[in-house]
C-alpha cells in the first residue's frame, strides 16, 4: 500500500477547514495580508486567524516574512505546486484512471 508523504498529509489537512477554504481566498492575487487584516476580512478573532494562517504556513499553502513585529503572509506557489504534484502523483499510484 502506498502512503501519502508528509506533504500531501499536510497539505490535505490545511485545506480540511472550511474556515481556512476561506482564508486561502483572501490571498489572490498575490495580496500580502497581516493577522490583523486576515482577521478584520474574515470576521474572526485575531487568535483564531492566526491559528489558522499557521495552520495553512504549515500545509505550504502559505508562506511568511517578518518585519519588526509585523508577521506578513502571502499564497504560496511553491508549496502548493509541491503538495499538488505529490498527491496527483500518489492517486496516479494508488487510484489510475481506467482505460477502458
Amino acid at each position: 500500500m502506498v502512503e501519502l508523504g508528509e506533504t500531501s498529509r499536510r497539505f490535505l489537512k490545511a485545506l480540511a477547514g472550511e474556515t481556512r477554504q476561506q482564508l486561502m481566498l483572501e490571498f489572490a492575487g498575490n495580496a500580502e495580508l497581516t493577522v490583523g487584516q486576515v482577521a478584520q476580512r474574515a470576521g474572526i478573532a485575531q487568535s483564531t486567524a492566526s491559528e489558522q494562517l499557521s495552520l495553512l504556513r504549515q500545509g505550504g499553502l502559505l508562506t511568511s516574512r517578518r518585519d519588526g513585529k509585523t508577521v506578513y503572509y502571502r499564497a504560496d506557489p511553491t508549496g502548493i505546486t509541491a503538495a499538488l504534484g505529490e498527491l496527483q502523483a500518489h492517486l496516479t499510484t494508488c487510484c489510475p484512471p481506467n482505460s477502458g
